[in-house]
């Protein structure tokens, strides 16, 4: 099955892939956050729903513009350079990472519960190869299991919030005023400023519906992201306020690994703390099956661009880019062997890189309001949420930094070798053309082997080199053409360059832009610039008929920001971007 073939998600499969990430954080989060903010734990989870109410329109406002795979990578490769994009990705990669092992690891501690005699490490690992063969199969495939996760999920934590009212109702209100009542460590402030920075954590999964955007029906990702915003605004605040009318703060504290099994024992007995156990299982697991999705469709945007390797795209037979799977797979059980289920360390990578994912997005959202303004979209976040979303997350940072400052160090083991191979891709022309220069300085006292080596470098130059790319102009402005250039220069590799005018029957050639084209071929040396004008309409059907004819990928051809009366957006163009 092609990829244009394959069905579309609608708004229940999509919400369920993500929302299974997002609304698993109550099995942890909320008692995360009384630990800092006791009584005041629900407020600190209310405010963490008013920060995420501003990112539904900062993420609106973005994918609806650039409806592409790729989350803040795509939003800063279409407003910055490709190099910035990138290290983006880097901090996407290592939260899906790390979201993935923990995860898995910690359903199977909940399955313990249940099993008393699992090995956790192998039962781990198939998890994982479960996960791994579903998202293989198909996100079609994958979306049924998630939505049956999602289902079973809900009611669980349904049934759960149930029987703690109906406890509420015949116990009364004393354990909750006592609580209340309880003197608060430090300031009031302070507390609830690290309940919230702990309880941020609680929206992770809220960025991964942008990495798979292009998988849902039109329409759809804006109510995913409404959809999960209603279910961590009621259920996480909620939560927390039952636990505190349940248990005093310290016995809350006391089973923090497993709070929603202790009420679950208080209100229901075995049976609703068992099948709470069961639930975690199940819902832990899903949110591994979202790690997997959202970095599929990562990994295959960023490959598009050639900035991780082309191996990456062979595809199977249901469609899909298994290698990108394996290859995450394989990597996420390396991290847990290494780690031997220890994963205390992974919890500063998860927690930096996943909070530095929603900034960079808020950046990318300013960026695109000051750089892209011509672009079409059908939500516009106001300036004073964007800033405001922007500055609470990074309070957020700072605050999980400061409770934890072993975390930093943590993360940079992970991070700088994740770029390290990415800037290596990023300048793998001029690492190969070191390799040529000292190759040939020694040439001379080498044998014939030399000489075959270095045929071999200069022809994968000269291969990377061919890669033509597109510029289309509406014609007459001198700067934009230079500007295309040097965007060319610095962030593709290719020396081949099309500058293509498209014009209607019985329309005249801009003036000048011949000649223009022919100044900047001369300007730019290195770069071959070919001038066309083309007859017709702009639009995706033409950039289809080009892309066929001169078997230049639609990634590799570029525009300049379009005016507001522009009838298309890129999911409409193929994937050509924007670089002016």
């Amino acid at each position: 099955m092609s990829e244009k073939t394959k069905p579309k998600l609608n708004e229940w499969a999509a919400t369920a892939i993500c929302g299974n990430d997002i609304t698993s954080s109550c099995l942890y989060v909320s008692a995360l956050s009384i630990v800092y903010a006791g009584q005041w734990a629900w407020v600190s989870l209310l405010m963490v729903s008013v920060v995420l109410f501003f990112y539904r329109s900062i993420y609106s406002e973005v994918v609806g513009a650039l409806p592409l795979n790729g989350g803040a990578y795509n939003a800063l490769l279409n407003t910055t350079s490709k190099f910035v994009a990138s290290l983006a990705a880097c901090f996407t990669l290592l939260s899906y990472m790390a979201t993935a092992v923990i995860s898995a690891n910690e359903a199977m501690h909940y399955l313990q519960i249940l099993w008393h005699n699992l090995p956790v490490i192998e039962a781990t690992i198939f998890l994982l190869a479960v996960f791994m063969v579903l998202t293989i199969i198909g996100i079609g495939e994958s979306a049924k299991v998630a939505t049956a996760i999602f289902i079973m999920h809900l009611s669980t934590i349904g049934i759960l919030i149930l029987a703690a009212v109906w406890g509420l109702i015949h116990n009364g209100w004393y354990i909750f005023l006592d609580n209340f009542h309880r003197p608060v460590e430090g300031s009031l402030t302070m507390a609830l400023f690290f309940g919230f920075s702990a309880a941020m954590l609680g929206i992770s999964g809220f960025e991964s519906s942008a990495n798979f955007v292009e998988e849902q029906k039109e329409g759809i990702f804006p109510k995913t992201l409404r959809n999960m915003w209603l279910a961590v605004t009621f259920i996480n605040p909620v939560v927390a306020f039952l636990a505190l009318s349940l248990a005093p703060v310290r016995q809350i504290a006391g089973h923090q690994e497993a709070l929603l099994s202790y009420m679950g024992s208080i209100t229901g007995g075995n049976w609703l703390a068992g099948l709470i156990s069961l639930d975690a299982t199940l819902v832990l697991s899903g949110a591994v099956l979202t790690s997997f999705i959202g970095v599929t469709g990562l990994v295959h945007r960023m490959v598009l661009d050639r900035c991780l390797p082309q191996i990456l795209l062979k595809v199977n037979r249901y469609g899909t880019q298994y290698r990108i799977v394996v290859a995450f797979f394989v990597l996420s059980v390396s991290v847990l062997m290494v780690t031997r289920g220890q994963l205390s360390t992974l919890a500063g990578v998860y927690t930096i890189s996943f909070l530095s994912v929603m900034a960079l997005f808020g950046m990318g959202n300013l960026l695109l309001k000051m750089r892209r303004s011509g672009l079409r979209r059908p939500v516009r976040a106001s300036w004073a949420g964007a800033l405001f979303a922007i500055i609470a997350v990074l309070a957020a940072l700072a605050g999980n930094v400061f409770i934890n400052p072993v975390y930093v160090g943590v993360f940079f083991q992970y991070f700088l070798p994740t770029v390290i191979i990415v800037l290596i891709m990023l300048n793998r022309v001029v690492l190969l053309t070191g390799c040529l220069f000292f190759i040939q300085a020694v040439s001379k006292k080498l044998t014939w082997a030399a000489d075959v080596l270095s045929q071999r470098l200069e022809s994968k130059i000269a291969d990377i080199n061919s890669q033509q790319v597109v510029f289309f102009t509406r014609g007459g402005d001198l700067g934009n053409l230079n500007l295309a250039l040097i965007y060319v220069r610095n962030n593709e590799h290719s020396n081949r360059m099309k500058i293509v005018t498209v014009v209607r029957d019985g329309s005249e050639v801009p003036p000048r832009l011949a000649e223009d084209v022919r100044f900047l071929d001369r300007a730019y040396p290195d770069i071959d610039i070919e001038f066309i004008v083309q007859h017709g309409v702009f639009g995706p059907e033409l950039i289809q008929e080009l892309s066929q004819k001169w078997k230049i990928p639609a990634n590799f051809m570029f525009i300049g920001s379009p005016n507001g009366a522009f009838n298309y957006n890129l999911a409409d163009l193929g994937g050509v971007r924007l670089i002016i």
